[in-house]
């Protein structure tokens, strides 16, 4: 017979747990991500638990941007000396050797490395979409003829080169689930805009006013699928889902709209107003869905909308200036008082959104 007052052997045994036990433990679905850095946050004796963006972070991104940039924006003419063949031969040795390294990265737990080599071999693939092209003497004749012009120049021609991207992130994203692959989906996409712009057009020159309005319906596209993206993962189940894929998309998707918005002449004081109250709306969904990045446009918007007033509506005017301060001083007091009750309003925002968006504001 055992004694009562015996613990059972698994409480009175001590087991070390490290962080790379926990993620372990995350990657095999035991517990979320998420719920990963908030134990070793606590156990570590940190109550706030936040994401520390460290200066091992800031190498990695460094590095890796360098490395990105020089196989894309930074492309010399030097690389046409190999001819398209051979600018294949290096591009898909690179992009396949980006993969390989990405995939052992990503077994050992490196993650963000694993999702900038991941990116790496993305970027890619234009180049040898551009280099098959013109091996295969199927460049369409005008426009540009170098790939250094992909990054500078808006034409229709680069439309191949922009979907068999977006074709070849989605097929990564697929198979290796790394957030930061995202980031050449939203890029394209704001490419693609300015070069179906082109392509419907189909003029020389730069029809300024149709792109502006194709930015806006492609930058509120992009949102509506960044929303998509959005909402799926935070309903996934799978640990590896419940990453944020969306954030690219919401960056590009909100820079594209709110900039054909902004760009939007008017002689109308109530469009203009139109205007500023639109970007009060944006303020107040970034707040509602806890993304930051409509925020920061719709304050940019009112600010912007608040000093046509200054020098145009009320340019003569005494009282402005006052009026002005007193304003400032208004939202900053409003900031001390949303601080201090920011769950509850939060919570409230969140509210009066569709039953479908709760789980982003929830998120």
């Amino acid at each position: 017979m055992s004694d009562e007052n015996t613990p059972a052997p698994e409480r009175s045994q001590r087991l070390q747990i490290d962080w790379p036990r926990l993620q372990a433990a995350a990657q095999a679905g035991d517990i979320s991500p998420e719920q990963a850095e908030r134990l070793w946050a606590r156990w570590a004796g940190d109550a706030i638990a936040p994401a520390r963006f460290s200066f091992t972070h800031v190498l990695y991104y460094f590095g890796g941007l360098l490395a990105i940039g020089a196989m894309t924006l930074f492309m010399t003419l030097g690389w046409e000396l190999f001819g398209a063949w051979g600018v294949l031969l290096l591009s898909v040795g690179y992009g396949v050797g980006a993969v390989a390294v990405a995939r052992h990265l990503q077994g050992r737990g490196l993650h963000i490395p694993a999702g900038i080599l991941a990116t790496l071999a993305v970027c890619l693939v234009p180049l040898a979409a551009w280099s098959v092209q013109s091996g295969l003497g199927l460049w369409p004749e005008g426009g540009p003829d170098s790939y250094r012009d992909y990054h500078r120049l808006i034409d229709w021609r680069w439309l191949t080169l922009e979907l068999l991207t977006l074709a070849a992130a989605v097929v990564m994203l697929w198979w290796l689930r790394l957030p930061f692959m995202v980031m050449p989906v939203a890029v394209t996409l704001w490419y693609l805009n300015m070069d179906v712009a082109h392509m419907l057009t189909r003029q020389e020159g730069f029809d300024w006013e149709f792109t502006r309005d194709v930015s806006l319906l492609f930058g509120l596209a992009t949102c509506a699928i960044a929303v998509w993206v959005d909402l799926r993962c935070r309903l996934a189940s799978d640990p590896r889902d419940r990453q944020d894929f969306a954030f690219w998309l919401y960056l590009f998707g909100a820079i594209m709209f709110w900039c054909g918005l902004s760009f939007r002449e008017s002689d109308s004081e109530l469009s203009k107003l139109g205007y500023a109250l639109i970007n009060v709306v944006l303020v107040f969904l970034g707040a509602a869905i806890a993304r930051r990045v409509f925020t920061v446009f719709g304050a940019i918007g009112v600010a912007g909308y608040v000093g046509y007033l200054s020098y145009k509506v009320f340019a003569d005017s005494l009282l402005f200036p006052f009026v002005l301060t007193l304003l400032g001083l208004g939202f900053v007091a409003l900031g001390i008082w949303w601080q201090r009750r920011e769950a509850r309003i939060h919570a409230r925002l969140a509210g009066w959104l569709p039953a479908a968006l709760r789980p982003l504001a929830q998120g």
